[in-house]
């Protein structure tokens, strides 16, 4: 490797993005933070291309830093090769379609409530699919988590250059033990203790406004999960705002009730990728066989046990 670096001149290849981050900064600790490096990892880094190429790359002074001329130059054709080098990655992910793994980002509610009860039928409809499944929520970087595609809330901004898809309207209402409604709550919400999320403080308020509901709780009791929230419900400590997705299956099974219905909470699931679904038939099957699972899930009707 050595003679190779040799022969075409090449600098430190390793100790470029130290160098690009530097560069593009103007900050030795500010790239340092960004690459979760020190800032002498940083400074070594820059050291080492200095020293294989015999010249000063930034000048130093008062902890201060900027880019020599040669520095300048330099810099230029870092940021060239980089992205000419994320580019390619990212097209090698694009067009992947081959691979027999097809990785899944999903929100880990979603993921155990809806999704994973499933897959074990998509499994055996697909058998020369695997689907390699990470629990996640939030904004996603589908290229560094080596992802294919997330399933989110879209509760959140969503960067301009992935692939939006929507999947269903979002459906949401108060969800209680069945016993408990008719017997504990005599059919009234204010007699219930209301269980809330942390990560979702605004479920009950959210749903007030859109049912056009006044109740207001005898009790309240935290969770700091969302998955938390559902299962207390299910285990009658309380009246959660359960979300038709992640409660569907309870309400099936007649282990939740929904006495006042569903109303629309004003979010969407979507499917994230980097292309297109149809541009990837593995993403394109995946995508069907989701729709079809989902079919009265965007309707907001409550299924009935």
């Amino acid at each position: 490797m050595s003679n190779f670096h040799r022969k075409r001149n090449l600098p430190p290849l390793a100790a470029l993005p130290a160098f690009e981050a530097a560069a593009r900064h103007q900050s030795f600790s500010r790239a340092a933070e960004e690459l979760h490096l020190t800032h002498g990892a940083i400074s070594r880094a820059v050291a080492q291309i200095e020293e294989r190429l015999g010249i000063d790359l930034f000048v130093r002074r008062n902890r201060r830093v900027w880019l020599t001329p040669a520095g300048e130059r330099l810099f230029k054709s870092v940021v060239t090769a980089l992205d000419g080098l994320d580019g390619t990655v990212e097209e090698i992910h694009r067009h992947d379609s081959a691979s027999p793994i097809l990785s899944v980002s999903c929100e880990p509610s979603l993921a155990m409530r809806w999704l994973m009860p499933r897959l074990g039928a998509f499994r055996e409809a697909n058998p020369d699919l695997n689907i390699d499944l990470r629990l996640a929520g939030g904004p996603v970087d589908l290229l560094v988590e080596g992802c294919d595609l997330a399933i989110r809330r879209a509760d959140f901004g969503i960067a301009e250059d992935y692939e939006v898809t929507r999947l269903w309207p979002e459906f949401a209402g108060p969800v209680c033990d069945p016993d408990c409604w008719e017997g504990i709550l005599v059919r009234d919400l204010s007699n219930a203790r209301w269980l809330h999320s942390r990560t979702r403080p605004d479920a009950w308020d959210i749903w007030k406004r859109a049912s056009g509901s006044n109740a207001s709780p005898a009790s309240k009791q935290y969770f700091d999960h969302f998955f938390f929230t559902l299962q207390a419900a299910v285990n009658r400590l309380g009246t959660a705002i359960g979300p038709l997705p992640l409660v569907y299956d309870d309400l099936v099974a007649g282990r939740l009730v929904a006495p006042h219905g569903m109303a629309p909470t004003g979010y969407d699931y979507v499917l994230i990728t980097l292309d297109r679904p149809g541009r990837d038939p593995r993403i394109l099957r995946f995508f069907d066989w989701m729709m079809v699972e989902a079919k009265g899930i965007e309707s907001g009707v409550v299924p009935q046990d």
